[in-house]
């Protein structure tokens, strides 16, 4: 065993974990990284954001060339390989995540593989498979960011065959005939999404009474219109309250007011969440807690309760998203190089990427409502868009939120083709305390999906030009 020390010492190599990393060593800090997998990049490389992005990808050109060709004049009789599929997708992971090495070692971050965890104040024993402590390592500071895990209900386990989480879901070898999805949030549309494309029947339990519930009430309407057409079903407002596998499939009990139903499928997909992964770190050995919901709380300052530990990512209250995650890793780096780095939680922009996609930053008309904020709202369809007729993609709209006394943009919130990469210029908008009005005035190329942002702020004051 050997002892080494750094200025800093990161445990977990997720989106929060290698970029904090990174960016602490461009600085000039001497900087250890720890994780437990075989390969960097955490769950969003490995089993998360990249290879269900490269599953929806391939999923939709199939679902197009089936339903969608023969408008553009092309005779396609497209056949599906799942093996090929999955093969692609797992290509472009370890691409991904050799690119990580690449950078760790250009940027002098050491890496190290295995279990880290704390053996007391500024103490990190990295800890191989077989149990035994390989290295300790010393530092200053200690940023912890091991991110999530699945959450499962109450007498529900994942086995990884029938009932099966996320991880499992992304390497299914078949369509399976009927699956059943407990959770109509981001992940359980988007990977039964990928399986209705595929072939699937899908039917999504969720208990609370729509689709995405913490989206802007108008986009989940038009969210569950857009799936139901595609074929997803839908039992809303339905808690689950257990499901009992065999050989020939399983069955998933519900309470649907004062009755309780079943349904049977052949496949289960848990996505009810996700919970904070804190396990084996050894918080004990330096006094740090996590609150009622196994979250470490932190400060402003990713600081924790205990003196020279951080946290940052999933594994502290906030929203679960990959690109929070970066850029609390990359402030807290320079937190500790002695500068100024920030995080502006209110406009972190949320996606889900689904056909057609989901995009928002900023407060929803309920939350506007709620704090009985005064406001104004601007939409516009993307049917009235010569760039969406072109691509056959007319599902939803752009809609804005303002204050109605000073115009300033509050809330984003785009439902259709491209609202993924449409977001990110309301984002820079309202980072800047853009107004309606400033996004109106703005030129925006035609044709272009983008020009749909334009005349949502323009319908803000009742003066869209298209429709």
């Amino acid at each position: 065993m050997t002892r080494v020390t750094y200025d800093l010492v990161v445990i977990g190599a997720g989106p929060g974990g290698y970029v904090c990393a990174i960016r602490a060593a461009q600085l000039g800090l001497s900087v250890a990284c720890i994780e437990k997998r075989p390969t960097l990049g955490g769950t969003c490389l490995n089993v998360g954001c990249i290879p269900s992005k490269a599953l929806l990808e391939s999923s939709e050109l199939f679902h197009r060339a089936q339903h969608e060709f023969a408008k553009h004049g092309i005779d396609a009789s497209p056949t599906i390989s799942i093996g090929a599929m999955m093969s692609r997708k797992d290509k472009i992971v370890s691409q991904l995540t050799r690119g990580i090495e690449g950078l760790f070692k250009k940027n002098g971050v050491t890496s190290y593989q295995g279990l880290g965890r704390f053996a007391g104040p500024g103490q990190v024993e990295v800890v191989g498979e077989d149990g035994s402590v390989t290295e300790t390592l010393s530092a200053a500071a200690v940023v912890i960011a091991t991110g999530s895990e699945v959450s499962t209900l109450p007498g529900i386990e994942i086995d990884g065959e029938r009932v099966v989480g996320s991880t499992e879901a992304l390497s299914l070898e078949e369509p399976p005939e009927h699956m059943i999805v407990i959770g109509a949030g981001v992940i359980g549309l988007e990977m039964g999404s990928v399986w209705s494309r595929l072939g699937s029947k899908v039917t999504v339990l969720e208990y609370q009474d729509r689709v995405f519930p913490g989206a802007d009430g108008e986009i989940s309407k038009q969210a569950k219109r857009s799936f139901s057409k595609q074929g997803i079903k839908f039992r809303l407002g339905v808690a689950v309250q257990g499901a009992e596998a065999s050989s020939d499939g399983v069955m998933v009990a519900y309470q649907k007011g004062d009755s309780t139903e079943c349904i049977e499928g052949d496949v289960v997909l848990m996505a009810v969440g996700r919970r904070p992964h804190t396990a084996g770190l050894g918080l004990d050995k330096i006094g740090l807690e996590t609150n009622e919901r196994g979250f470490i709380p932190v400060d402003a300052r990713f600081r924790t309760s205990v003196s020279g530990v951080y946290a940052i990512g999933d594994v502290v209250p906030g929203m679960m998203l990959a690109h929070r995650a970066e850029e609390e890793g990359v402030a807290i780096a320079e937190i500790l190089a002695g500068g100024p780095g920030h995080v502006n939680h209110d406009l972190i922009p949320a996606v889900i990427y689904t056909h057609p996609e989901v995009a928002s930053v900023g407060k929803t008309e309920e939350q506007l409502k709620d704090a009985g904020r005064a406001y104004k709202v601007g939409k516009f369809p993307f049917m009235a868009n010569g760039r969406a007729k072109a691509m056959e993609s007319t599902d939803g709209f752009v809609k804005l939120l303002a204050d109605a006394e000073t115009d300033q943009l509050l809330g984003a919130h785009i439902i259709g083709p491209s609202a993924g990469e449409l977001i990110g210029e309301l984002a820079i908008a309202m980072e800047y305390g853009a107004s309606s009005e400033d996004v109106a005035r703005t030129c925006h190329s035609h044709p272009t999906l983008s020009e749909v942002i334009k005349e949502a702020a323009l319908a803000v004051d009742g003066r869209a030009l298209h429709i």
